[in-house]
């Protein structure tokens, strides 16, 4: 092994002892309605957040493919860009990019090293108020926001982990703030009505902010019309300022047209899949032409075009070419199932379906196959490994009565990918991984590992 090469396994250890250590906090998806502790972490730091401009992203379903968009071309304009994402698929560092790469491990650690006094003091002063630790999610916007700092950027593009108003993430005031399709998901904490759930991530618009949002309800456009008259300079709403003019699906993704706040762009390759992360992009262009111009000046073709045609989102209607081919989508709620269902139909119809799902506990196993019903000619059942998965005995009594197709259950998510690839190959299909962020990024892993043996 060389020199090089034992470094980057050496730091690639350290950083994973980094993961170890938040996940010692209360976990991710027990986040807390609390904004105070995550503030005072940040206040006896500096406001590392203040360091830099912001573009705060919120919503139900898009939210990750929308802040990788506008990450992607605020980068070619030349802007030294951070970008802070969540979940992780594979690695910690995938959700604090810099420049579009996963921050190091070693500057993971070296940033961690400095804050984790800071974060241990927190922790001592919520204790002697009777209050829980610095959650996981807590800890680590508190990374990102430093590491952001330390690099330093020039924009963050910041995706909220959940919610708005007391997510840790609005510490930071963003100069706009985004919003994609808002839907039913996370009602323990989010509200029971879309109406509620606007109201709660309508929270991370700032005064003086640009609010830039995709289509909506009408119950949601209310509450977010409300809260940016109130807040905000402008409210920017797609199909009636900006929207996506033509779409014509491809062979390696689509070829996409938009008139945007400032102008009309296209037609562009683009090398993502399904009409939804058309629209995604669409609402990215218009938050990039309020951060630049206030919404008032075009971008310039060339870098619009180099970044479109640059533009990617792993899990998020992934195509992976093997034999059979590989589809991998993160959809795991209702709302998302309805969306890839409706992608499957229009653009990967021309060949048999096979699904592997795993749905996590706390999710809506029932809504999510009743979505999917239909979609595909067979389906394994599987669990990821997360240990929030939903035993495949649980899975199989709901998508009996929901997906009405022939479904099998395997625990194992390795030897379920397999039966799935043996039955696509068996009928010229497609293997398509779906219903758990967790279970897709176990098949990339998997992917990534086995193309290292080789």
């Amino acid at each position: 092994m060389s020199p090089e090469a034992r470094d980057d396994k050496y730091w690639a250890s350290q950083s994973d002892i980094v993961l170890e250590k938040l996940l010692l906090r209360i976990p991710e998806n027990k986040i807390r309605p609390r904004l105070e502790p995550t503030r005072r972490a940040v206040e006896l730091l500096g406001d590392p957040q203040r360091s830099y401009r912001v573009i705060h992203v919120t919503g139900t379903n898009g939210k990750t493919s929308t802040t990788r968009f506008i990450e992607r071309i605020l980068r070619e304009h030349g802007l030294r860009t951070g970008r802070f994402t969540s979940p992780h698929l594979v690695r910690l560092n995938e959700r604090m990019a810099l420049d579009g790469e996963p921050v190091s491990d070693e500057q993971l650690i070296s940033v961690y090293s400095d804050i984790e006094p800071i974060l241990e003091f927190v922790d001592q002063e919520l204790a002697a108020e009777g209050e829980n630790p610095l959650t996981f999610f807590e800890a680590l916007a508190v990374l990102g926001f430093a590491v952001f700092a330390d690099a330093p950027v020039d924009v963050l593009v910041l995706e909220v982990g959940m919610g708005g108003a007391w997510d840790s993430t609005n510490v930071a005031d963003g100069d706009v703030a985004v919003f994609t399709p808002i839907g039913l998901d996370h009602m323990d904490r989010l509200g029971n009505t879309v109406e509620e759930i606007a109201d709660t991530k309508s929270g991370i618009i700032k005064p003086g902010s640009v609010v830039v949002s995709s289509v909506q309800e009408r119950g949601v456009l209310a509450v977010l019309e409300n809260a940016a008259k109130q807040k905000a300079e402008a409210f920017k709403l797609q199909g009636r300022d900006f929207e996506v003019r033509e779409y014509v699906p491809s062979s390696t993704g689509q070829l996409i047209s938009i008139s945007g706040l400032a102008g009309s762009y296209g037609p562009y390759q683009a090398p993502v899949f399904g009409s939804h992360q058309g629209q995604n992009l669409a609402v990215a262009v218009a938050a990039v032409e309020a951060f630049l111009g206030g919404g008032q000046i075009q971008i310039a073709d060339d870098i619009l075009r180099s970044a479109i045609s640059d533009v990617s989102s792993p899990g998020r209607l992934q195509l992976i070419n093997t034999v059979p081919n590989l589809l991998l989508d993160g959809a795991h709620n209702p709302a998302g199932a309805l969306i890839l269902a409706r992608a499957l139909r229009a653009e990967f119809s021309e060949k048999p379906l096979v699904g592997v799902i795993a749905v996590l506990a706390d999710k809506d196993a029932t809504g999510l196959f009743s979505n999917l019903a239909g979609v595909f000619e067979s389906v394994v059942l599987t669990q990821s490994s997360s240990p929030r998965s939903m035993p495949v005995a649980e899975l199989e009594s709901l998508a009996k009565d929901r997906l009405g197709q022939e479904t099998e259950s395997i625990s194992d998510f390795k030897l379920a990918l397999e039966r799935a690839k043996h039955r696509a190959i068996e009928i010229d299909g497609t293997v398509v991984v779906t219903g758990s962020i967790t279970l897709v990024g176990d098949v990339i892993k998997l992917i990534q590992e086995e193309s290292d043996e080789e």
